[in-house]
């Protein structure tokens, strides 16, 4: 259902991008986006989408921050100075690479979410010139 919204999504995107129907057109499927967009349903996804986004956006930093005292406590042991650079370096790619797994699942999870938008609003959504909201 997600790749079947998402193309639905595109093609939507691109006529209105690409239409030659002229500024009449385009003004008629603003005020059906609009429509929907002001949905019940679509703005309680929204409000849940914006939840999800101030969470993760506060998970990052803390990894970073654990990443950065990490670092910090390898460079600072009582080996040689060519040890404690090898030491670090070998942590900094370590959380280097956890850090990036953060940002992936961060980045896919408000994917996710963004989808379930998009799938909730076209199955909530009435179909235009229906005599929908």
């Amino acid at each position: 259902m997600r790749g079947k919204a998402g193309l639905v999504v595109g093609l939507a995107v691109g006529y209105v991008l690409g239409t030659r129907a002229g500024r009449e057109r385009y003004e008629q499927i603003k005020t059906q986006w609009l429509k929907v967009w002001n949905l019940d349903p679509v703005q309680e996804q929204v409000g849940k989408v914006k939840e999800f986004a101030k969470t993760s956006a506060m998970a990052l930093p803390s990894t970073l921050w654990d990443s950065a005292v990490k670092v910090t406590k390898a460079a600072s042991g009582k080996e040689t100075v060519g040890q404690k650079l090898d030491a670090a370096l070998k942590v900094s790619k370590d959380q280097a690479d956890d850090v990036g797994r953060a940002a992936k699942t961060t980045a896919k999870a408000a994917k996710d979410a963004v989808e379930d938008l998009v799938d909730e609003a076209t199955d909530d959504a009435p179909a235009p010139g229906r005599g929908g909201a």
